[in-house]
């Protein structure tokens, strides 16, 4: 069984190489507060929500499959918190239970095999009535076929024959196995019996069909069979108890009970090593479940906070890659939201057709805050999650890079021009055409013609290569330069500012101005000695 949660046709692999730029897309978008409230102090979640978040979907199919299972998991949050919870306890069970440390092996893996197993099929039957209550409420393919699976595997007379074998493979009256004679130079082979009692008839007709056959219950004394001169055990001596120099075992009671454990894992070992597999396979699927179980459960963890703080969420609209789109309505920064534990200001945009948006504006006016709400929302439609927005409805990208300003390097190896062209160099090599980076105050460290001159070509070359660019800049040449070539392709945006000096927090429609009122915020802190609005933490 495939829990088949996260895509449709393969399982999600957790140990793929991350997408390249992780590290930086997180730090400059702000995404651990996002994670962090998302698991609520459950540190798997926490692992799977960086996982599979970073981890975009470019096919908008894949993403509306998720969606739709997200949608079940939100009108259901009860019975996927109780499916996660099980699973998370039967695993954490199977890891206090010991075995493999006995003396013999087979004897050690079959104890903890039978264990494990007899957890499993406890946790098996509450999935299957979780199955059957459940059935026909669950809408989205995904738990749909997940239902309907554990309803068709686990059946009652799959889960009755299990509890059988599980009594049988106690062994409680012994191991019965017949022993079939090789030539001189070959081992005899094993073969392990359904268990039944021992018997004087028994033992002559399996030596007369030249099939030896033991009873070798650890639980019981070793008694000769009535009739017969010779123990069950001394009869397979020759064939058990040979000595490199041909000398045969002492019938000392040390020897011949050595001999008989001997015998005992040789004819459980094969079952012993099925009951592991079996139990393997088992534990692969509840380990598999829990996972993708889990980034639904960050998932709503996530919608129950933002539902508190009256804050809206949206189901996107995905779009191809090729068809190059992107607008919002009430879009706002999820983690800034998180941190201030109340509600931002939202804005609307719509940069449909369009490879670069220039954003520009007052200082403190919400332009990096408007950036990384764009990266968030882009981030979160493609791993399959709503968005913080009212609306929001763009292509796919292949690919999500930022550059964002980096403090000054401490250890002074390289300058800030130095270390922004280093990671723009990586971040060039590593997209591609259907990408989107997003840029902010990039190469602003240096003066604003050399500044300019760098960003320019660096945005054209990007554009040119099919790949759509965000860039919050100060840089009046750099945007100015791209504004008067009236660019179909081009989206020109600035941070609102009042006449009375007041920041908005929205970002409109508009050409670039020469100034980012930077006299504001002189103003504000050495004239009338108040600390300004922070919209750009």
């Amino acid at each position: 069984m495939k829990a088949r949660l996260l895509c449709a046709d393969r399982d999600f692999d957790p140990q793929a190489a991350p997408p390249p730029n992780r590290t930086g897309v997180t730090e400059d978008l702000g995404l651990e507060l996002l994670f962090r409230s998302m698991a609520q102090g459950d540190e798997f979640v926490l692992e799977t929500v960086r996982t599979v978040v970073l981890s975009s979907l470019v096919d908008p199919n894949e993403i509306l499959y998720r969606q739709r299972v997200l949608r079940d998991c939100t009108e259901h949050a009860a019975t996927v918190r109780e499916l996660y919870g099980l699973a998370g306890k039967t695993l954490a069970a199977e890891r206090r239970i010991w075995g493999g440390l006995l003396d013999d092996y087979a004897e050690g893996l079959l104890h903890r095999s039978v264990a494990v197993l007899g957890l499993l099929s406890e946790s098996l039957k509450k999935l299957r009535r979780i199955a059957d209550r459940q059935a026909g409420r669950f809408r989205s393919e995904g738990f749909s076929t997940l239902f309907s699976s554990l309803s068709r595997e686990l059946d009652d007379d799959f889960l009755k024959s299990l509890d059988g074998h599980l009594r049988h493979l106690t062994f409680e009256s012994g191991v019965s196995m017949s022993a079939v004679l090789g030539e001189a130079d070959k081992s005899p082979s094993y073969v392990l019996l359904e268990p039944r009692p021992a018997t004087w008839y028994r033992f002559v007709a399996d030596r007369i069909d030249d099939v030896r056959t033991v009873n070798t219950s650890p639980h019981q004394a070793r008694k000769r069979l009535p009739g017969s001169s010779l123990s069950p055990v001394l009869a397979l001596m020759p064939l058990l108890a040979q000595r490199p120099g041909g000398r045969l075992e002492s019938s000392a009671e040390e020897d011949r009970s050595k001999a008989l454990s001997d015998l005992r894992g040789r004819g459980i070992s094969s079952v012993a090593i099925s009951l592991a597999e079996a139990a393997d396979s088992i534990l692969a699927f509840l380990r598999g479940l829990r996972f993708e179980l889990a980034f639904y459960i960050g998932c709503l963890n996530l919608h129950d906070q933002l539902a508190g703080m009256g804050q809206p969420v949206c189901t996107p609209e995905p779009l191809p890659a090729s068809d190059p789109k992107l607008s919002g309505q009430g879009l706002y920064d999820v983690c800034l939201s998180l941190s201030m534990r109340a509600r931002v200001v939202p804005n609307d945009f719509d940069a449909g057709g369009k490879t670069l948006v220039m954003i520009t504006g007052a200082n403190r006016g919400g332009k990096s805050t408007f950036l990384r709400s764009v990266g968030q929302a882009q981030l979160m439609m493609q791993c399959g999650m709503f968005v913080a927005a009212t609306g929001y409805r763009a292509s796919t990208c292949d690919g999500l890079f930022t550059h964002f300003k980096r403090e000054e390097d401490s250890t002074m190896r390289s300058g800030r021009l130095d270390e922004e062209l280093g990671r723009m160099s990586e971040t060039v090599n590593a997209a591609r055409p259907g990408s989107m980076v997003l840029a902010n105050e990039s190469f602003a460290s240096t003066n604003e013609r050399e500044g300019s001159e760098i960003a320019r070509q660096i945005v054209r070359a990007l554009t040119e290569s099919g790949v759509r660019v965000l860039y919050v800049t100060h840089l009046f040449d750099l945007a100015h330069g791209f504004f008067v070539q009236n660019l179909d392709s081009a989206l020109f945006l600035r941070a609102e500012r009042e006449d009375d000096a007041r920041r908005t927090f929205k970002v409109v429609e508009a050409e670039p101005l020469p100034t980012s009122y930077g006299e504001d915020l002189y103003r504000q802190i050495f004239v009338e000695g108040r600390r300004p609005v922070v919209a750009d933490p």
